[in-house]
This record gives structure tokens, sequence and C-alpha cells, in this order.
């Protein structure tokens, strides 16, 4: 498992096939998933993780997981993605993180790094947060990581239109 970054607290790593249950406690909660309108069953979850490895041969990055430092536990997910953006390809922060770890600033602590990484290794002029329009907590880690909202789009998604905000910083504002 190849290591990406550390924080103070956290550690983010490529996944891998053993982290496949730590997915399925994100993935298939359909609490924590409520911004894609479903849990995830586990064909999903597995199109899921190989998607991430895709992205990692492809792009170099993808989604990573999270792990707690203290305890060695794989706690969410979070990382780099290429995504449409309005018909332009941009560098997207995500995160994910098990409903237990909430409200700890792991979600922020995590996606500032890889904002950093997007910035100082890939060579990113821009970085962005695509957030649902309803996801409140997602939108905070977004202002916390110093972006603004710029603008809105719908993204089709399981059969529904979801409304998002745009969130980025440029490479000069941080």
């Amino acid at each position: 498992m190849k290591e990406i970054l550390r924080t103070e607290r956290l550690t983010l790593r490529e996944m891998c096939e053993d982290d496949l249950g730590a997915l399925t406690a994100i993935l298939g909660d359909a609490e924590t998933m409520y911004a894609y309108e479903h849990a995830f069953c586990a064909a999903e979850i597995r199109a899921w993780l190989d998607n991430q490895y895709r992205r990692y041969r492809e792009d170099g990055f993808g989604l990573w997981a999270v792990v707690l430092k203290a305890t060695g536990s794989v706690i969410g997910q979070c990382g780099l993605t290429v995504q449409n953006c309005g018909g332009k390809e941009v560098i997207e922060v995500g995160y994910l993180f098990e409903r237990a770890f909430w409200h700890n600033g792991y979600a922020t602590e995590a996606a500032r790094a890889c904002r950093d990484l997007a910035f100082d290794k890939f060579g990113a002029d821009e970085v962005f947060a695509i957030v649902r329009d309803s996801n409140f907590a997602s939108q905070a880690v977004a202002r916390r990581c110093g972006m603004t909202a710029r603008g809105t789009i719908v993204k089709h998604y399981y059969g529904m239109d979801m409304p998002h905000i745009v969130f980025s910083i440029k490479r000069e504002e941080r």
C-alpha cells in the first residue's frame, strides 16, 4: 500500500482489497450516503474500489484511504479526482468519512492536505469541491479549506437531477 501523505493525526494511502470492510461501513451506510440518495450495494462498493485503482493508474491520484494514526483504522477516504464541472475537467478534493468519525475535524485536515498536494505535486492552478446543495457539513469543509462558492451545476445521478455548489480555491488565494 503506497503512502501518499501524513498529517498531524492521519495517514493517507492508496486503497487496497483489505479496505473493502471499511468502504462498506462508509458507502453501505444510508445516513452517510444521504447526498448520493442511497447506500451502495456490494457491487457498487466493488466498482468504487476498482475505479480508485483505475484513477491511480491513469491520473496518478484518486481517493485514498484515511487511516487514523492513533489506532491504525481506516476511518474514511479523501483525495483528488478529475471531475466534469459544467463541461470542464477539474481537479476536485473529495472526502467521505465513516459516520462515527464525523465532527472531529478529520475531513478538513485531510482535505487541506489534499488541496495542498494538488497545488504542490500535481501543478493545479485551481482546486475544486463540488458539493451537493443539501450537504451542509461538506460545504463547511470546503469553506474551511479556503474555498469560495463560485456557482452551481446540476449532476444527473441515480436517475435524479442533483443540484451542487461549485467551490474552489485558486493557487494565488491560498
